[in-house]
């Protein structure tokens, strides 16, 4: 089983990567790019038959809210894949 953690920052939190990133692509010709907000992504691989759907879940969104992600202005979003 696999967690995947999705990890950005909330929004009113200024980004400044993510308006490097904007401006590089606009440089190279992309139009079109309203906004751009960079983030962290994980994957977290529990080990065969340890935890159910649910307990991995409550393990991932745990180990984001304590480790992964900084509450005070991120947000972050848990997916579990078979």
């Amino acid at each position: 089983m696999k967690a995947k953690v999705y990890v950005t920052l909330k929004l009113g939190v200024l980004d400044p990567q993510g308006k490097a990133i904007q401006h590089a692509v606009e440089l190279l010709g992309y139009e079109g790019v309203a906004d751009v907000r960079q983030g962290k992504y994980f994957e977290i691989k529990m080990a065969d038959g340890a935890l159910g759907e649910e307990d991995a879940r409550k393990a991932a969104e745990r180990m984001a809210r304590e480790v992964l992600a900084n509450p005070v202005i991120e947000d972050y979003r848990v997916e579990i894949e078979p």
